[in-house]
């Protein structure tokens, strides 16, 4: 499913944290929103999930205007800080958020199976999530997204404070929902998952400075390194 940001604005109170921001996102592809803590990318992200409304611009799924209920129930999120049940178990985690998402009793057991297995966890499905490690509960909160087989995903810095293994598992992880068609939107700041994807937003200041693809933005600095970028806004080379 494609998503096209038109235009929009967001602020509160006096502060403009998006201004006249347009994005698309193609379906089946992963759009990373790269940006340093303060660019927006949050508060895009919740824009994109219908949880805030924007001042001005649009925002479309599928050429129909954003939010719907049609277009909600194919959204997967994934908070940046993990939206678990410490006291809970890691399966009756899934159950709690397979009532809300109002999966019928059968299908739902089915998939608890699947994203548990496609996350890595069902040897420690019955274990309270306040034992788990940090990386167990971003593997579960990933699972949590995927329960009602979303066509988009919205990850918020999904892979913040894990190691570099279990990132580098998480995003083949990413790969494999791509190819099975999914669309995701991934915000981060750690510049080589800015290459892992197949197009790039790049925010500065809640201002949208470039958009393309990985390739087009890498020629565009002087030694091929994706945070030269960065380097590039701050110095006002990039309109």
């Amino acid at each position: 499913m494609q998503i096209e940001v038109t235009t929009v604005q967001k602020s509160f109170g006096q502060a403009v944290v998006l201004q006249d921001l347009s994005i698309k996102a193609k379906a089946g592809a992963i759009l990373g929103l790269l940006g340093p803590s303060g660019a927006g990318k949050t508060t895009l992200i919740r824009l994109l999930n219908g949880s805030l409304r924007p001042d001005h611009g649009t925002i479309k799924v599928e050429g129909d205007a954003f939010p719907n209920r049609t277009a909600q129930r194919q959204i997967g999120y994934m908070p940046q800080h993990d939206a678990v049940y410490l006291d809970l178990s890691g399966i009756d985690n899934l159950l709690f958020f397979g009532h809300i998402y109002g999966l019928k009793t059968k299908y739902m057991r089915r998939r608890i199976g699947e994203v548990l297995e496609f996350v890595g966890l069902q040897h420690d499905a019955t274990k309270i999530v306040g034992n788990y490690s940090g990386g167990m509960r971003k593997r579960l909160s990933l699972a949590i997204a995927l329960l009602h087989e979303p066509a988009i995903l919205l990850l918020d810095e999904p892979t913040v404070g894990i190691d570099p293994v279990l990132r580098q598992a998480i995003w083949q992880h990413f790969d494999e929902l791509r190819n099975q068609g999914k669309t995701l939107i991934v915000s981060t700041h750690v510049m080589d998952e800015a290459t892992r994807c197949q197009d790039v937003a790049l925010l500065y200041n809640g201002k949208l400075i470039e958009h393309d693809t990985v390739p087009n933005l890498l020629a565009k600095t002087p030694d091929g390194q994706m945070e030269s970028l960065f380097f590039m806004a701050k110095a006002g080379e990039l309109q």
